[in-house]
């Protein structure tokens, strides 16, 4: 049977390690939980060894080079998995320096290992955990960071932890929803514009070449003139063509950074039908759900409202909570500066109403979250179901529009060999 190397703590946040023959982790897992002790690692030690032996190997062998391309990152899923990690540690009774290290050493990931090192040095260095996290901001937003001090503030950092592991498990779960169900209309699109691309490179320039020997001057139909010019210009002018759809994409992505115009594309996004819907009850919910869980963990009304402002990630939806921020600011309710920018249905002003006059405004925020989550769902549901009959319209169009343009001077040729 195998020997299994593990790290655990006792009830009294002490670590012990020492090893133990089992059949696998799971019976190491058992043991350890019936001896009251709490598993943070646990490795076979055959393949520890020869992991070890690999890289003394790799060492001597080869060139190690470590290259950083830019400050250390963690991804979103990486992050959520931290918080939950350090909510339960932190609930289970053991300090937080002591908790920033057990996850060091479980990471998998170089990147996510480093950050929390720093982190856990910056505590040990007399920093608030909060200040060690600000430390990597490409990491840890404003949101995040309001958040957390706020826990520390209330002395429920562990509680804070969870709202925000929560937080973002669910607004990772609507983004997926989205993307998945544009997916599909993409991927379409894609190979759509991949095949017409080379019929009209390869195909059409072969049918240009039969219609301009066999027609000898007969004029063609209107249709076949338009395709036989796109292709004429494909095959001609092949590198501008590349080079105007990268320009393109340049340009678009250029147009998303200048903030009025992408006010102005957000706007047409919300206000676009069927997709709008989808768009429109993301952005409410994410809106609620933020300022909602910012309020709940103890962060001041403006504040929170900066922070929904600048993760709201739709700029009608910012426009929007300047408004409210200038109206809270002299001292007046959310609900009326909410409902004069007409982006919010009545349901939603009216239970933030609710919630200002009964003092359970973010207890509401939640309830229209989770009512939008919903309202996403089903609005994901209608835009799929109207999508496959168009894109299936689209490629009826495309590739009938092709088979007419290529056929009908055959229905020419062939009348005229006939004669």
């Amino acid at each position: 049977m195998p020997i299994f190397l593990y790290t655990a703590m006792d009830a009294k946040g002490q670590e012990q390690k020492g090893k133990k023959e089992a059949a696998n982790e799971e019976e190491v897992q058992s043991f350890l939980k019936n001896q009251g002790l709490f598993p943070t690692s646990i490795k076979n030690a055959d393949k520890s060894q020869a992991n070890k032996k690999g890289k003394a190997g790799e060492k001597k062998g080869g060139l190690n080079m470590n290259i950083s391309l830019g400050p250390a990152v963690m991804k979103t899923k990486e992050i959520t998995l931290f918080t939950r990690q350090m909510a339960i540690l932190l609930d289970a009774g053991l300090p937080l320096i002591r908790s920033l290290k057990t996850l060091a050493r479980q990471a998998k990931n170089p990147v996510v290992r480093k950050i929390i090192e720093e982190t856990a040095t910056a505590v040990e260095g007399g920093a608030t955990f909060s200040e060690a996290l600000a430390q990597h901001p490409a990491s840890f937003d404003k949101l995040f960071l309001n958040m957390v001090r706020a826990g520390e503030a209330a002395g429920k950092i562990e509680l804070i932890l969870n709202r925000l592991a929560m937080f973002m498990e669910k607004a990772a779960k609507i983004k997926g929803k989205v993307k998945s169900a544009m997916v599909y209309p993409v991927v379409v699109l894609c190979i759509a514009g991949g095949i017409t691309s080379g019929l009209m490179i390869f195909i059409v320039p072969k049918f240009a070449k039969i219609f301009t020997d066999l027609l000898e001057g007969a004029p063609m139909p209107a249709i076949t003139q338009v395709v036989l010019g796109i292709s004429d210009f494909m095959v001609n002018n092949i590198l501008l063509f590349i080079g105007g759809i990268v320009a393109l994409v340049i340009i678009i992505k250029l147009v998303l950074k200048v903030p009025f115009l992408r006010f102005y594309i957000d706007w047409a996004k919300y206000n676009m039908p069927v997709f709008g819907l989808v768009v429109s009850r993301s952005s409410i919910s994410r809106f609620a759900r933020t300022l909602g869980t910012l309020m709940g963990s103890g962060v001041a009304v403006l504040n929170a409202l900066i922070i929904v402002k600048e993760t709201s990630g739709n700029e009608v939806v910012s426009n929007a909570v300047v408004k409210v921020y200038d109206a809270v600011k002299e001292g007046e309710p959310m609900a009326p500066p909410l409902s004069s920018t007409k982006i919010f249905p009545e349901m939603v002003i009216s239970m933030i109403e609710v919630g200002e006059e009964t003092g359970k405004l973010p207890e509401m925020l939640e309830k229209v979250a989770d009512t939008y989550d919903e309202e996403v769902d089903n609005a994901v549901a209608a835009m799929t179901s109207m999508i496959e009959p168009l894109m299936i319209i689209f490629l009826a169009v495309i590739v009938g529009g092709l088979v007419i343009a290529l056929f009908a001077p055959l229905i020419t040729i062939i009348e005229k060999l006939g004669t």
